[in-house]
């Protein structure tokens, strides 16, 4: 529109300018023309950024003004006419070019300026990826871990140094079972909503799985810190909504005042708490001490002695009677492992079997005590059995029973002789593989017995459906057979449940006359444990079997 009302107004003051024209004389004339030129070329250059009015301008003024030039008779019309032409020509050609270059620049610049916000809202992005957790909106595991960095870098010490507190959900492997992990997803993201909402939590974030970190304000002292922490623990007990159904869970807290370390030593002693939280009870908070300080330091060394061990060398078993007293008789030896650090000190699997797991040599491990087991105490050659113990990552592992049955194959033993005792911790985490598992060792003909049965997670009515040869009561059962009625009775409805089950029961730890005697008259065949006699080396136990009784009365 601006462009028509432009040539417009230019065309009526060319018909105006020639209306005047013709009153002059040549001189006057040749002004006029000079003047209309230099207005014609002023306003070309003037419109170089609308080119089209510029190009309209030219024509409504140019083409008249010519036309009328030519036919005045002016002397100098033709050359008058022909300059101006050129020129106007040349100087639409110079703005349209300027105009051309000029829209590239432009364009050029709003692609920079998007490209530049678009590179802006991409950093922005990749910034919330490399630091929040999408689930929760926490910070992720990076993200907290630089915050801690941050808060080594004050080099605060003492009360100046801020918490760090370590929460690992209890109950929340149940929840992703039982409901699906879009239950999991909402616990996780409610427990999120529940820390943004703590007083004096500086940051917090979702270190993986369902463990989260949290950075406590320093100015906290320690009767303080406990008080928020076990507010806290409170909160996470409350029920979390999903769908129709009503969640509860429970959070164990691990808590370490920062100071001095890198962010992975700090972890460490926090996650050292949370351990013995967890290992106390559910929801517990346990803050990391002195002494705690001294055993993880400790655990530390004998961890990288025994990473670095030669187990060949450092490994040595010893072997514990199964004696029946229906019989008289010994029916088996159960083999034990023994570890030394130095070559002088002795320890038994439940002080360096979580050094096995910690430094992943369960298996290498196992492989090596069940040959060296097959190789020195050939039990079944006297019609005795030989037990040996599984870690439970090696019940899981797939490739077990094919390498213990070549094994066994290789010293010449039969499976049916061999009892593989397993624990009840290696059925908790995925109890149907661990079944699998279990009837892979069946069906490659060993025998399979349930150790420190009991003790832990298992009820009578689980045991039906696992493929067991034995079950093994477990020893607190039978230190506690003489005093405690409740102990009796459950003593007793597992040996039912055997003979029902028509599989073998066996007694654990029994250490006196009297816990026998108890034992024999609650049905209990089969015992094991220092009253029947110590762990000892495999030529000891081989060279007594000959007219070795045993009597309870």
């Amino acid at each position: 529109m601006m462009s028509s009302l432009g040539a417009s107004f230019a065309f009526l003051m060319a018909v105006w300018v020639m209306g005047l024209s013709a009153y002059a004389d040549a001189t006057a004339q040749s002004f006029i023309h000079y003047i209309v030129a230099v207005t014609l070329f002023s306003g070309v250059l003037g419109l170089g950024h609308t080119p089209l009015t510029a190009r309209r301008m030219a024509v409504v003024v140019a083409l008249p003004t010519s036309v009328q030039t030519l036919l005045s008779g002016h002397p100098n019309a033709l050359g008058v006419v022909l300059v101006q032409t050129v020129v106007t020509a040349l100087l639409l050609l110079i703005t349209n070019g300027h105009h051309r270059d000029f829209v590239k620049l432009e364009l050029s610049r709003q692609r920079l300026v998007r490209r530049e916000r678009k590179a802006a809202l991409l950093a922005q992005d990749n910034m919330l990826q490399a630091t929040v957790d999408p689930l929760t909106g926490a910070l992720n595991r990076r993200a907290i871990l630089a915050r801690l960095d941050a808060e080594l870098a004050g080099k605060h010490t003492g009360t100046a140094a801020a918490w760090l507190a370590l929460i690992d959900l209890d109950g929340f492997k149940h929840i992703n079972d039982t409901y699906g992990h879009a239950a999991g997803d909402t616990v996780l993201a409610a427990i999120a909503a529940r820390l943004a909402s703590v007083p004096r939590v500086r940051c917090f974030g979702r270190l993986g799985g369902d463990e989260f970190a949290v950075v406590l304000d320093a100015a906290l002292d320690e009767a303080a810190m406990r008080a928020l922490a076990n507010d806290l623990s409170d909160a996470l007990r409350a029920p979390v909504l999903h769908g129709s159904v009503v969640l509860r869970l429970s959070g164990s807290i691990g808590v370490h005042r920062v100071a001095g370390r890198s962010a992975s030593d700090c972890l460490e002693r926090a996650d050292a708490a949370l351990y013995k939280a967890k290992e106390q009870s559910d929801g517990t908070v346990v803050v990391f001490s002195p002494d705690d300080e001294t055993e993880l330091l400790q655990r530390g060394a004998i961890t990288r002695q025994f990473n670095d061990s030669d187990l060949e060398q450092r490994i040595r078993l010893v072997y514990q009677p199964i004696v029946n007293l229906g019989g008289n008789s010994i029916t088996g030896f159960e083999a034990f492992a023994r570890w030394s650090p130095d070559g002088q000190n002795w320890l038994t699997p439940g002080q360096f079997m979580s050094l096995a797991v910690a430094t992943g040599r369960t298996g290498e491990m196992t492989r090596m005590v069940m040959a060296r087991a097959l190789s020195e105490c050939r039990a079944w050659e006297q019609g005795r059995t030989l037990s040996i113990n599984l870690a439970p990552r090696d019940v899981m592992r797939a490739g077990t029973p094919d390498v213990l049955a070549r094994l066994a194959e290789d010293a010449g033993a039969p499976p049916q002789a061999i009892i593989l005792e397993v624990t009840e911790r290696a059925l908790i985490d995925d109890p149907k593989r661990a079944e699998a598992q279990l009837k892979a060792f069946r069906a490659r003909g060993f025998r399979i017995a349930l150790d420190d049965f009991g003790a832990g997670w298992s009820s009578l009515s689980q045991v039906h459906s696992l493929p067991l040869d034995m079950i093994k009561i477990d020893q607190a059962l039978s230190r506690a057979l003489s005093s405690d009625p409740g102990a009796r009775a459950l003593v007793s409805s597992i040996v039912s449940l055997a003979w029902q089950l028509g599989i073998d029961c066996t007694l654990e730890g029994v250490e006196d006359e009297v816990q026998a005697e108890t034992a024999r008259s609650l049905g209990v065949r089969l015992m094991q444990g220092y009253h029947f006699g110590h762990p000892t080396p495999a030529a000891e136990v081989m060279a007594g079997l000959a007219g070795v009784k045993y009597s309870a009365a």
